[in-house]
């Protein structure tokens, strides 16, 4: 993953991030409220080691004390310092129980040492500093002690500061522990949205196109909730941001260069010659707006004066006639099974340059009769009849029925549904249609969402907000129009 995937990921995740970051703060919250508050007194103690005046012995009694005092800190956890700090202090404890609370340490490069002491009670904890203080100078100087006649030890440890009782508990620090709480709230809430995004095998942007596919991404249609209510978006709605998004596929088909196929030419009648632009619409599975999809660009590619025809190829389950409203009774089966003409079942889709060609009658064997040799002379005589052929045809991974007829035509606009389809459905997919030897001219991602991290990219530019501004400018005109016209009417009637 790259940085932008790492703030794709942040940005999406950003709400379990933030109920982390609060739970982890409320738990440190929490924690802290509850806890019973505990003080820490310490008292330092010196350590001293009588030799002779002269400046050598003093060196050396620095060396020894600074070897010693170490060992003189894990003293003060054991049972001969703290048993008599139990009977001096009437404890009702263990050395081993009081050993939790009482700890030590020697600065580096001194002979001093820190006894800490710690308990809920603040004067305990002063008192307990101070009785291991006395009680180790106590077993230091008996362990000390070499000469058994005068019972004098050449280490002397003197208590320089005396432990006073906390005003303020050291325990819990409660700005800590938020702090704790919050920090581990976030590397838990990332680390949940990294493996969230990890583990999520939808396709959901370009990258994850891009990294299945070298096929270029044509267009990316925004999601619309009424897309099932108002299919034809393109003739009911033209100035909507979905409507511009077929406008721009129709570009972008306009200008796609499928490769130097030098077979697929069109004879123009005048000596001239055209490439093919016959293109099989279809997708991984079903319901990924693969018919809306032809349909609507049937009509954005009919506006630029072109003759088109779209072709409902799906035998087994076809939509595209009623998406349009035409009669779908007779269509592409007839012309297959040679009981009609092709010129008598094709249709013009009101006053456009679009014209449709229904599936007609479901047949028994869809996947061979789109294969036939009569299909792939039809597909050549459409050819040269129309400037652009689309063909809605069944997904491809439960037949076989797209990639069958794929290998006849220009190539094959593959529709991804954005959050939908899985990478590994559109790898299959398009492993579908280049076993057969054709090739995916363009990928469409459809139902792509219009904000957030997932959006795509040609929604970010406001392509279709332009249409949306021109849309409202013209209602606005209509508005001041009929108003100028009403005032009109009031004036005359008044006269």
């Amino acid at each position: 993953m790259e940085l932008h995937d790492y703030i794709r990921v942040l940005r999406k995740g950003w709400l379990i991030i933030a109920v982390f970051v609060v739970v982890g703060v409320g738990v440190a919250a929490l924690f802290s409220t509850l806890k019973a508050p505990s003080y820490t007194a310490d008292s330092k103690v010196f350590v001293n080691t009588q030799v002779g005046g002269n400046a050598s012995d003093l060196v050396q009694g620095q060396a020894y004390s600074q070897d010693r005092i170490t060992s003189y800190a894990g003293l003060v956890n054991t049972p001969a310092v703290l048993q008599p700090v139990i009977v001096d202090l009437h404890l009702n404890a263990t050395p081993a129980s009081l050993a939790r609370q009482i700890s030590a340490s020697a600065p580096a490069n001194t002979t001093l040492l820190q006894i800490e002491a710690t308990d809920q009670d603040p004067k305990m904890a002063a008192n307990l500093a101070n009785a291991t203080a006395e009680s180790l100078s106590t077993v230091v100087q008996s362990l000390e002690t070499t000469d058994a006649d005068n019972n004098v030890s050449p280490v002397k440890l003197s208590r320089v500061q005396d432990a006073v009782v906390p005003l303020k508990p050291s325990s819990p620090n409660v700005t800590l522990n938020v702090l704790l709480g919050l920090l581990i709230g976030l590397a838990l809430g990332v680390a949940v949205a990294v493996l969230r995004e990890t583990l999520d095998t939808r396709v959901r942007t370009e990258h994850d196109v891009e990294s299945i596919s070298a096929a270029p991404i044509v267009g990316g249609i925004t999601f619309d909730p009424k897309a099932a209510v108002r299919p034809l978006i393109v003739a009911e709605d033209p100035y909507s941001n979905r409507a511009e998004a077929f406008r721009t596929l129709r570009t972008n088909l306009q200008f796609l260069n499928i490769g130097d196929d030098v077979e697929r030419v069109v004879d123009e009648g005048d000596g001239s010659t055209r490439p093919g632009r016959s293109f099989v619409v279809t997708s991984s599975l079903a319901q990924e707006g693969k018919s809306t999809t032809t349909a609507n660009l049937g009509l954005a590619l009919a506006s630029t004066s072109s003759n088109i025809l779209v072709v409902d190829a799906d035998l087994r389950r076809p939509k595209l006639a009623g998406y349009l409203g035409l009669e779908g009774a007779v269509g592409l089966t007839d012309v297959l099974l040679g009981r009609v003409d092709v010129g008598d079942v094709v249709q013009r889709w009101g006053k456009t340059n679009l014209y449709v060609l229904p599936a007609g009658r479901i047949p028994p064997n869809p996947s061979e009769l789109l294969g036939s040799a009569r299909m792939k002379k039809l597909i050549s005589v459409l050819e040269e009849q129309f400037d652009y052929v689309l063909y809605d045809a069944p997904p491809l991974l439960p037949v076989t029925d797209a990639a069958v007829l794929s290998k006849s035509t220009t190539g094959s606009l593959v529709i991804v549904a954005s959050g939908r389809t899985h990478k590994n459905q559109l790898k299959s997919a398009v492993a579908a249609i280049e076993q057969v030897g054709s090739r995916v001219g363009g990928i469409v991602m459809t139902m792509v969402p219009t904000k957030g991290p997932d959006a795509y990219a040609y929604g970010r530019y406001g392509y279709g907000y332009y249409g949306e501004e021109q849309g409202d400018d013209r209602k606005k005109k209509r508005s001041r129009s009929r108003a100028k016209k009403a005032e009109a009417a009031g004036h005359t009637a008044s006269a």
